[in-house]
């Protein structure tokens, strides 16, 4: 079994025990062709380790409650239906003359065709697998994306150390269920 497997065990086996409704929402595996769909549409292969997680789970319902970070958690349609909204704004001009400030290793870009949103929070901002670095970044890294300010933060680097800290806090009691809150929140913040 590889680390990703592990890590869903360990992510259904604490949410099994503290918000098993969540366990419901989260929908079945990813197929290869809409695997294949979101990589043609987006003209760049997604990290094989990335690949793996969706083949277990293919991310969450839409209309669930947040289970990342007080976010869905993309299914491969979602995905699409995501970047593309941000595609057609590039392709509008929208991020004409408009510059982020990204942490080091990440491009200047407001938005970059090749940063894959992987959640959304419901207001436009997303955690990102980013596949196209600036010098001393790496590919695959995973970087916050917000839709109305300019920090680009590094927040991982890779898929599997981002969804394996994110386990790791689930299981060390930093996260906790909230019905008010309508997801997965951090303990600070109930």
């Amino acid at each position: 079994m590889s680390d990703i497997h592990n890590i869903w065990d360990r992510f259904e086996n604490w949410l099994t025990h503290h918000a098993s409704h969540l366990v419901e929402d989260l929908n079945p595996p990813a197929s290869k062709e809409a695997i294949e769909k979101v990589e043609s549409t987006l003209g760049v292969p997604l990290p094989r380790i990335y690949v793996e997680f969706l083949s277990i789970h293919n991310g969450q319902d839409q209309d669930a409650e947040y289970l990342i970070y007080m976010e869905e958690l993309l299914s491969t349609e979602r995905i699409v239906d995501e970047w593309t909204v941000w595609k057609d704004l590039l392709d509008g001009g929208d991020f004409r003359g408009i510059e982020s400030e990204p942490a080091q290793g990440i491009k200047n870009d407001w938005w970059n065709v090749k940063w894959i949103p992987i959640t959304y929070d419901g207001g436009g901002n997303h955690y990102c697998i980013d596949l196209d670095p600036a010098e001393g970044g790496k590919k695959g890294q995973i970087i916050r994306m917000w839709h109305d300010a300019p920090e680009r933060e590094l927040i991982a680097l890779s898929f599997e150390e981002w969804i394996s800290t994110y386990v790791d806090m689930l299981e060390k009691g930093v996260y906790t269920y909230s019905k008010d809150y309508g997801g997965l929140i951090h303990v600070d913040d109930v």
